[in-house]
């Protein structure tokens, strides 16, 4: 009897324990962890859309109407300062050129014949001096009609790459017509519309003779393997968008660039007193963000919120929630709206200990 007893204590012993167990563990999970977000100054990464201009992009035009005589290059090719690219027919310069040095020298003859008389008081000073005068304007014409032959001949005015033809082998053209476009791609230059208000925070947050360094993803979301930087931001604001333009310089030196590209350059954007939240606290509905806040009963109800960036693992919110706000951090799918829950407190930045976390 005494056995059956004892074992009957052990039995309902043993059962209280677990229970008490059982219940403990349950109190345990029942806790959800909530945090605030954390105030900080930290950097965002922002992409705008770009485009890409060679540093020289101009057009190579006729200086003189005539055939095309000769091509000496070829679409797409590299050439260098100087060298000859289009021979317009020369015919017609070369007689005239012919002709004015014809005319230098009967005038040369002339004014020294001149020269001889006026040196024996045969002819007037005033004789020597028109003599003089015909004899440089022959000079002139001589040189001019040079220059007109000298057009004929169309040269690179800097190392570039050609772009394709507008005319063919035997083409007439005419004075001004044009022939092909030449890029200098050594470096480039890559544009970008920026928000006036983050041309405020860039400017405000800048240091003096700091160079901002920027990157450029390329239209098949490679990431440009040479850095950028910002050197050039354009006096006036677009009143119809309310951007400005900024210009960054791009080493080239492979060549992959071209003019007329697109991309997008990526640029760390300084922001002061950001708030941040870890994403794991959020979820989404339609498209659109949400929070749990708790309110002073710890009872939580969800929350709208904007989110002004995005870094790895955590968001910076632009508006809906304060500094003061307490969220669910962990268990989004474990509570109802309006539930009162029992929660521990995590200081915001324990929270975001664990994360990656670019900021300063």
């Amino acid at each position: 009897m005494k056995r059956i007893l004892m074992l009957l204590s052990l039995c309902a012993l043993f059962c209280h324990t677990s229970c008490e167990s059982k219940k403990e563990e349950k109190e345990e999970k029942t806790k959800f962890l909530v945090t605030s977000p954390l105030k900080k100054d930290t950097l965002i990464t922002k992409e705008y859309v770009s485009q890409i201009r060679a540093i020289s992009h101009i057009e190579i035009r006729a200086l003189e109407k005539g055939y095309l005589q000769k091509i000496f290059v070829d679409e797409g090719q590299s050439v260098k300062k100087g060298q000859l690219m289009f021979q317009i027919m020369p015919v017609m310069y070369q007689a005239e050129l012919q002709k004015a040095q014809a005319e230098a020298s009967f005038a040369e003859i002339e004014y020294q014949n001149t020269s001889k008389l006026a040196q024996s008081n045969i002819v007037a000073p005033n004789e020597l001096a028109m003599a003089k005068a015909k004899l440089n304007k022959a000079k002139a014409e001589v040189s001019l009609a040079q220059v007109h032959l000298g057009f004929t001949q169309i040269k690179a005015p800097f190392d570039g790459i050609m772009d394709h033809f507008q005319v063919r082998l035997g083409s007439l053209v005419d004075e001004g017509d044009l022939l092909t476009t030449l890029s200098d791609n050594s470096k480039m230059w890559v544009y970008f519309n920026v928000p006036e208000a983050e041309y405020l925070d860039y400017k405000t947050t800048q240091k003096k003779n700091n160079i901002t360094k920027v990157k450029l993803q390329m239209a098949n979301q490679q990431v440009f393997e040479y850095p950028g930087e910002v050197q050039t931001i354009e006096a006036d604001f677009n009143n119809e968008t309310g951007n400005i333009a900024f210009r960054a310089t791009f080493p080239n030196p492979k060549g992959l660039l071209r003019h007329g590209e697109t991309g997008n350059v990526i640029m760390a954007v300084p922001m002061k007193n950001a708030l941040l939240i870890p994403q794991k606290a959020t979820f989404e509905v339609l498209e659109k963000k949400y929070v749990y806040v708790l309110d002073k009963n710890n009872v939580i109800r969800s929350r709208e919120i904007t989110t002004a960036a995005e870094l790895p693992h955590i968001y910076v919110v632009q508006k809906g929630l304060a500094e003061t706000d307490k969220i669910l951090l962990e268990g989004l799918r474990l509570v109802r709206e309006n539930e009162k829950i029992e929660t521990k407190f995590v200081e915001p930045q324990a929270a975001l200990s664990q994360l990656e976390l670019y900021a300063e």
